[in-house]
């Protein structure tokens, strides 16, 4: 099915992302499982060939490319590979960078930037504490006023990026009287004197992301790292969410649709009682199905793409496109496991690590569970 949402230049964009990914990214792709995590060189080699700094401003460094479907783009690629890059690149450059971007002063964003884009300065964001995740309103880091600095004390948990970030957008509880209303967002830079990390966390799949904790102890920053508006910590974030939202709902299905494109090449190369499975009404009918519901689910995200590259998507939206796009990436990947069969669970083959690899995006970028409770609020129930 053709897709009418990109034109010549987004797919000529595609075309040379997919040269990068081929020349230089997947022949070390098993060196970045080893290692559990992206190398520096991945970064810098991104950020050359402009693909980290898609929204900033040309004056930043950045393409300026007002656009998100080259963000989308980008994500389907990289989801082709496999889920963990889309989700490193995609919580530097999607998630993170549009805080300094949007919120950013005149000062930080010629401090940071330009370092963004070029893939020098890599970002997290610590939103997730070891207490609790989706309830961002009941965060415990906090950061205290103290003459003309802030000490910030708390930790954060799987924060992607966590381990190699150089700067780390932290949400602070600034007003504790205030509740929601008293979160504060900090840039804190790795260098700064009680910031220290766990240790790469043992996941259960992505293992080329590297996840890691965070530890804040009296670290001291001024009001020039805050970032956005005191106190407006949890507003700005609401209001990014869903950016990050219809962000993994592209990967989520460009991800399960490549490794249901080889399932079906190993359906028709596999042989069983003299054909290939298939040939097996049982195995076509599946297929069937779930090609279905991937293009089914690739046109709605497609939809919410568009929207958004007009500022037109709205927070429930979003929170549709991420729930079902991962129960769909989740229900397909589990269909081509089984229709490997034995192989299927075997790590030397892609479509086991991708069923891995897909089960935390029901959990991530909130849960399916809070999406769908969105969605019934805005339903009036």
């Amino acid at each position: 099915m053709k897709r009418e949402i990109y034109d010549e230049d987004h797919e000529d964009f595609r075309a040379s992302v997919r040269q990068w990914l081929e020349r230089s990214v997947i022949p070390n792709a098993e060196k970045y499982v080893a290692d559990k995590a992206l190398p520096r060189e991945f970064w810098l080699e991104a950020g050359a060939n402009g693909f980290l700094g898609l929204g900033i401003p040309e004056e930043y460094g950045g393409a300026g490319a007002d656009d998100f479907r080259f963000n989308a783009v980008l994500a389907e690629e990289l989801a082709g590979v496999n889920a963990a890059l889309p989700t490193c690149v995609g919580i530097h450059s999607d998630i993170t960078a549009p805080y300094l971007v949007e919120l950013g002063t005149e000062e930080q964003k010629k401090r940071w930037l330009p370092g963004v884009a070029a893939g020098e300065i890599l970002l997290a964001i610590g939103m997730t504490e070891p207490s609790g995740g989706s309830d961002l309103a009941a965060l415990k880091t906090s950061a205290v006023r103290d003459g003309d600095e802030w000490v910030i004390n708390g930790s954060k948990t799987f924060i992607t990026n966590g381990y190699s970030a150089d700067l780390v957008i932290v949400a602070a509880r600034t007003s504790p009287e205030k509740k929601a209303r008293g979160i504060t967002l900090f840039a804190v830079e790795a260098t700064k004197e009680g910031f220290s990390r766990g240790r790469k966390l043992d996941k259960v799949g992505m293992e080329e992301s590297d996840t890691a904790e965070l530890f804040f102890e009296n670290v001291r920053v001024t009001d020039a790292e805050i970032v956005g508006e005191l106190d407006n910590g949890f507003i700005h974030m609401m209001q990014k969410l869903p950016q990050e939202r219809v962000s993994c709902a592209v990967a989520n299905v460009a991800h399960a649709k490549q490794i249901l494109v080889e399932t079906l090449q190993y359906a028709k190369d596999r042989k069983a009682f003299g054909q290939s499975i298939g040939q097996f009404q049982h195995n076509k009918f599946l297929l069937a199905e779930l090609f279905t519901q991937i293009e089914v689910a690739e046109t709605y995200i497609d939809r919410c793409v568009l929207a958004h590259s007009k500022g037109e998507l709205s927070p429930v939206e979003a929170s549709k496109a991420k729930w079902w796009s991962s129960q769909a990436q989740s229900e397909v990947l589990d269909h081509c496991v089984q229709l490997h069969g034995g192989y299927g669970f075997m790590n030397e083959y892609r479509v086991a690590r991708a069923w891995r690899d897909a089960r935390v995006t029901k959990i991530w970028a909130g849960s399916n569970e809070i999406m769908k409770e969105l969605i019934g609020r805005d339903l009036g129930l």
